[in-house]
């Protein structure tokens, strides 16, 4: 069900260096029915090294996507108001920089429940969305948009354009790092892309994870954590050039590309580049003691629970996400500190987190239980969620945001 690696995701050189062990964990989006409490879970090495060669950082276990993906996956981009409308504002500037019209084709690699192509769709634009999990697929194709459950790669590309159809935008948010199969899924990109079309990417921004200590988004379903370096070093394999890079602060920094088959570099793409050289993120020293770091916050933050629950405090988590399934279980934190987690999104509500079983529940029950406080395990939408839950910190409950140092707000 796993297979270890002792090379490259990207360039397969040797050359890598280990730099953070996470134990092994459940699959993070693996949540629990109340009925499988006493089943066996499935846990997997977690280890996270950096290639010397391409400057990628990656983990060294490969679960099958199958396994991931396919069926019961809780992820529902819908559920997050300043997801959709980031995505909107996307959108529309695509529309707009790209002159986008009824002749053209986006098409949208894990497109999830049509969150983001059905902005195009209502301005009359053809879309194509490509996703493997069942559920989201399954929703967004009720709601109009046309949608192949399937796993996007080269093979896949290749059908689609032996069919006619090629790609004036490609859209791939939150996706590059999922695949493992890199090569192959930056190949179906290059194939399905028409000769002036754009591919445009979103990634967690791995100087952001490094320096921001964001360790909870090291899960099996992320393959890779990228610079700008080693992105360009990809898509250079494949005939493509990254030719423009924004920073988003969106899920604790992000970086959005812009990649094409014509080869213009801009001045974003030469300054980040630079500043990763000058930084020494191209070294293995630069990631050698964020072990170190990762360690203190767990200390930290479990003696900072254990403290509130030995002057009775009651505690709830905020976020049944895959992050917070990283975060409890790398720290160990289970019943005896948390007493239940809260989650917008239904399909995750009624069970249980994989691994340390804390039953997850409708954010309504914040206000009805009334715990002292809550631990933010979606910290990434911390302005969103304490906005949303302003009623419940005006009754006194208070926040604990665990990254990128544990904090009372």
């Amino acid at each position: 069900m796993y297979e270890p690696r002792s090379t490259c995701r990207s360039c397969d050189s040797p050359d890598l260096t280990k730099v953070l062990y996470l134990g092994e964990t459940p699959l993070a989006d693996a949540l629990v029915p109340a009925g499988q409490l006493d089943a066996p879970e499935a846990r997997f090495p977690l280890t996270v090294a950096f290639c010397g060669e391409c400057s990628l950082m990656q983990i060294l276990e490969t679960v099958s996507p199958e396994a991931l993906y396919c069926r019961d996956y809780p992820y529902y981009s819908s559920f997050s108001d300043a997801l959709l409308k980031h995505s909107r504002e996307n959108a529309l500037r695509l529309i707009e920089s790209q002159d986008l019209g009824p002749d053209s084709l986006v098409v949208e690699v894990a497109s999830n429940d049509g969150y983001m192509l059905k902005n195009f769709a209502e301005k009359g634009i053809p879309v194509l969305g490509i996703d493997p999990a069942e559920g989201p697929a399954k929703v967004a194709q009720e709601a109009g948009i046309p949608t192949l459950c399937a796993f996007f790669g080269r093979d896949l590309a290749r059908e689609l354009r032996d069919g006619g159809s090629r790609a004036d935008v490609i859209i791939a948010n939150n996706v590059l790092a999922h695949v493992p199969d890199l090569n192959g899924l930056v190949e179906g990109f290059a194939v399905l892309l028409k000769d002036d079309g754009v591919l445009v990417i979103e990634v967690p921004y791995v100087k952001e994870l490094i320096e921001h200590c964001e360790f909870d988004t090291i899960y099996h379903e992320h393959h890779c954590y990228f610079s700008v370096t080693a992105l360009s070093a990809l898509f250079r394999r494949h005939g493509l050039s990254l030719n423009e890079v924004e920073r988003l602060p969106i899920h604790g920094g992000s970086l959005r590309l812009y990649v094409g088959r014509r080869q213009d570099v801009g001045k974003s793409v030469r300054d980040a580049t630079l500043e990763e050289s000058v930084r020494g993120m191209t070294e293995a020293a630069y990631y050698r003691d964020f072990a170190e770091r990762v360690e203190d916050v767990r200390t930290t933050l479990v003696g900072l629970l254990g403290s509130l629950k030995g002057h009775g405090k009651r505690i709830a988590a905020y976020g049944a996400a895959a992050k917070g399934s990283t975060l409890l279980n790398y720290a160990g934190i289970g019943p005896d500190l948390i007493d239940f987690v809260v989650d917008r999104n239904v399909h995750k509500q009624g069970q249980y987190m994989p691994g340390v079983h804390i039953p997850i529940h409708a954010t309504e029950r914040l206000l009805e239980d009334a715990p002292d406080y809550t631990l933010l395990l979606t910290w990434n939408f911390k302005d969103e969620i304490l906005r949303q839950q302003a009623e419940y910190r005006s009754r006194g409950g208070r926040f604990i945001v665990p990254i990128p140092h544990p904090a009372v707000v």
